[in-house]
């Protein structure tokens, strides 16, 4: 366990030292902080608490920029290292494969956890000082969506390192880590639209659609925040998604975990195989 921390302090280092924290943080707080103000605006004319409006808008947002920072970081973890030749010099200490994939795992995810409850607390520190009224289920709502984008950061960190260990150039996982965010946050869901459009209800039922909504993490944490909280679905107009897919919290942050597990430890094995 010492040797995994030391590992991880080592990559929270890295990223100070190369401003990676300081550009996430400060890139999710802007952020953050902008669609608060504009997104808050309209809530005195729709009697709608304001910090509901943030939730949905954060929640949009962090479908996007979450996973794409979340692979940016760790796609070049291991062939990185072995590229720089720094991997054999690691491994010649004490120290095996595993603990230096979950030392260099937890370090990051360390990283992406500070910048994401910083930049977003910001947006309700921001919704406090201005005064407006907040009821308890939507600070539950946004504790949940915050919980949630950090699941889903370590989703991408997992998959990142999938991809890291498995090619052998840093150019070839970055590639790759493009082609899986756009598939992942784009793609799927155009593809599964056009599905349902032109099957138009006739041999897709709703159990299919939500199995197949459990196949994109992006989805999951869709669902999970925009319309798992009764006050933010009627925002979103999700609650009749909700109500169809049929699938509750627990299943989704149990997906969601799933989802951090499977990639990570493909990646543990890959790499447990690599040669040096």
């Amino acid at each position: 366990m010492t040797n995994i921390l030391l590992i991880a302090w080592k990559e929270i280092q890295e990223c100070l030292r190369n401003r990676w924290v300081v550009a996430m943080t400060l890139l999710l707080a802007a952020l953050a902080l902008s669609l608060t103000f504009l997104g808050s605006a309209p809530t005195g004319t729709v009697g709608t608490s304001a910090l509901d409006v943030v939730i949905v808008s954060l929640s949009s947002l962090t479908i996007f920029v979450i996973p794409l920072v979340a692979l940016l970081i760790s796609h070049d973890a291991i062939v990185g290292e072995m590229e720089r030749g720094t991997m054999l010099l690691l491994l010649s200490y004490p120290v095996s494969r595993l603990q230096v994939l979950l030392g260099k795992f937890l370090g990051h995810l360390a990283v992406l956890t500070f910048a994401t409850a910083f930049g977003y607390g910001a947006a309700a520190i921001a919704l406090m000082v201005s005064g407006a009224e907040i009821g308890g289920g939507s600070w539950a709502a946004f504790a949940g969506m915050i919980l949630t984008s950090i699941l889903l950061g370590a989703v991408f960190i997992a998959i990142g390192y999938l991809i890291s260990a498995l090619v052998r150039e840093r150019a070839t996982a970055a590639g790759i880590s493009i082609g899986v965010w756009l598939l992942l946050v784009v793609l799927f869901d155009m593809a599964m639209l056009g599905a349902l459009v032109v099957d138009q209800g006739r041999t897709i039922s709703s159990a299919a659609v939500s199995g197949m909504l459990l196949f994109n993490p992006t989805d999951v944490y869709r669902l999970f925040n925009l319309a798992g909280a009764e006050n933010v679905s009627v925002l979103t107009n999700m609650s009749g998604i909700a109500d169809q897919a049929s699938l509750s919290p627990a299943v989704l942050l149990a997906t969601l975990v799933i989802w951090v597990l499977v990639p990570l430890t493909l990646a543990g094995l890959t790499f447990s195989r690599r040669e040096l």
